[in-house]
C-alpha cells in the first residue's frame, strides 16, 4: 500500500535593491514550471496599513526601513505554509499607502520571496532554503524605479527623486547592501540563465525527492 508523505515547501528569497531586478528574476524562474507550482509572496504586500493617517503624513514616511513592514506576519504566514496550512495574505495600495484587503493562498511545493529587506531580518532569513541576492549598480536601479514608480504606481519625477535620495538610497545602504553577505548566491544580472537554471535544478531535486517520499510502499 501506496504511504502518502507530504514533504515541506523550498523556500527561495530573492533580495536586492529597489529596481535591480527581482521580479524579472523570479518571472524567468517561474517560466520553468507550470502554473500553481511556485507560490510568489512579495515582501511588500506585508507593507503596515496606514489608513488612520492623513494623506500628507503618509507620503512622508519612510518605506525603506525595516519597521515599515509587518514582517513578523509574514514570518507567522511563511511559517504556515511551510507546515502545509494555508494563509490570508495581505494586498496593499501602493498609491495610497493603505492595505485593501487580503487573498487566501494555498500552500505549494515551491515559496519564492521576493524584497528589499528579506535578508535584513534574521528571523525571516532563517526559513529561507534558498538565499539569492541579485547586486546591480544604482544608476540603473534608480532608473528602473523611476519608470516603473512613474508608470505603475501614479508618481511624478519630482516625488520619486526626492524619496530616492531621502529614504531609499540611506536605507539601501543601511540594511539591504549589508545583507548580500548573507546570501548564498549573488548575481550581477537578474537575467543570469545560468542562475536561473541552477536554481530550476534544485526545484526539480526538491520535487523529485517528494515524489519519490511520497510513492514509497509497505511491501
Amino acid at each position: 500500500m501506496a504511504v502518502i508523505m507530504q514533504i515541506r515547501p523550498l523556500t527561495i528569497g530573492i533580495c536586492g535593491g529597489s529596481g535591480a531586478g527581482k521580479t524579472t528574476l523570479a518571472d524567468e524562474l517561474c517560466r520553468c514550471f507550470p502554473t500553481g507550482l511556485i507560490l510568489r509572496i512579495p515582501h511588500d504586500a506585508y507593507y503596515r496599513d496606514l489608513s488612520d493617517m492623513e494623506a500628507p503624513l503618509r507620503e512622508k514616511m519612510n518605506f525603506d526601513h525595516p519597521d515599515a513592514l509587518e514582517t513578523e506576519a509574514l514570518v507567522r504566514d511563511l511559517e504556515a505554509l511551510r507546515q502545509g496550512k494555508p494563509v490570508r495574505i495581505p494586498e496593499y495600495d501602493f498609491f495610497r499607502h493603505r492595505r485593501v484587503g487580503e487573498r487566501p493562498v494555498e500552500p505549494a511545493a515551491v515559496v519564492l520571496l521576493e524584497g528589499i529587506l528579506i535578508l535584513a531580518e534574521t528571523r525571516l532569513r532563517s526559513l529561507l532554503d534558498i538565499k539569492v541576492f541579485v547586486q546591480v549598480d544604482e544608476d540603473i536601479r534608480l532608473s528602473r524605479r523611476l519608470e516603473r514608480d512613474i508608470r505603475e504606481r501614479g508618481r511624478d519625477l519630482d516625488s520619486v527623486l526626492a524619496q530616492y535620495y531621502a529614504t531609499v538610497r540611506p536605507m539601501h545602504r543601511a540594511f539591504v547592501q549589508p545583507s548580500c553577505y548573507c546570501a548564498d548566491l549573488v548575481l550581477l544580472d537578474s537575467r543570469n540563465q545560468v542562475a536561473v537554471e541552477l536554481l530550476a535544478a534544485r526545484i526539480r531535486e526538491h520535487l523529485s525527492a517528494g515524489s519519490c517520499a511520497g510513492n514509497g510502499s509497505d511491501e
